[in-house]
């Protein structure tokens, strides 16, 4: 069984639906015993950052997730769940998990494309991904493959020994962080056709083992 965090950050169906598509067993779920109890977890979210850390908080999800990490269950973080696993966002100033070291920045304004062109923020629309690193969960796609972004944030990993892919919208950002059990990636590989199908399939397959 799969724990899909439920803390009120929105984004939760469209990730049930896609691993039913996969023919995984999955849960919504807010209760502490039942997300630990489960195989593995994937913390979706989209929304702001002092929110989210301020509901899970509230709901002792907070703890979970550190003790779930501590004791090497496969974690996927998802857009808003890829950063608030860092030590602290801009957005809202808020102190976030800390599951890895480094921020989360906002995108710089105005900002440019190669061409010059200026790029609106949030960054949204399809991107492609420059992997940086072998991964069990990134197996299998293709320097062309696109995925699906949302977001006027961007995760800043304190050392590149946790980026396992970037992307680059006028600057160059990690698009793709892990560490030990747990990898998070900024888009939404649920809304990005069969390259992030491929993705979550690798997850719900992984035993959350990756030697750095």
């Amino acid at each position: 069984m799969i724990a899909i965090i439920d803390y009120k950050a929105g984004n939760l169906s469209s990730v049930e639906r896609a691993l039913k598509k996969l023919g995984y067993e999955c849960r919504i779920t807010q209760r502490r015993e039942e997300i630990l109890s489960c195989e593995r977890i994937i913390f979706p979210g989209v929304g702001a950052a002092g929110k989210a850390m301020y509901d899970l908080k509230r709901l002792g999800l907070d703890e979970v997730l550190r003790y779930a990490f501590n004791t090497g269950k496969p974690i996927l973080g998802i857009c808003l769940g890829a950063q608030i696993i860092l030590e602290r966002s801009r957005e809202n100033e808020a102190e976030c998990l800390g599951l890895i070291e480094g921020n989360v920045e906002l995108f710089p304004q105005p900002l440019f494309s190669e061409e010059k062109d200026r790029l609106k923020i949030p960054h949204m629309g399809w991107n492609s991904v420059n992997l940086r690193k072998k991964h069990p969960v990134l197996e299998g796609i293709a320097p062309e493959d696109e995925f699906y972004f949302v977001h006027a944030y961007y995760t800043l990993p304190a050392s590149d020994k946790y980026v396992f892919g970037t992307t680059c919208y006028g600057i160059e950002f990690a698009s793709v962080i892990g560490h030990k059990n747990l990898i998070a990636m900024q888009f939404h590989p649920e809304k990005s056709g069969k390259a992030g199908l491929r993705l979550l399939e690798n997850f719900c397959t992984w035993d959350g083992r990756y030697a750095e």
